[in-house]
């Protein structure tokens, strides 16, 4: 299994000629030879600086008891 990158939205508006989204890994591979070879992307899924959390950041959200 290949590791995932995560890459900012900016990337994907500029290589989606070359990549396909495939469902099976929820990621986007390279279209022709994503099935076997080539990198496995995933959208930046860090917050933007400008634009905060509201309220409790959502990974603390769940309690421990």
């Amino acid at each position: 299994m290949r590791k995932r990158r995560y890459v900012s939205k900016h990337w994907f508006n500029l290589l989606s000629p070359l990549l396909r989204y495939s469902y099976s890994r929820d990621a986007y591979v390279l279209r022709g030879v994503g099935r076997r070879v080539g990198p496995v992307l995933r959208p930046e899924r860090r917050r933007c600086p400008d634009n905060p959390a509201d309220g409790i950041e959502r990974r603390a959200g769940r309690l421990a008891f």
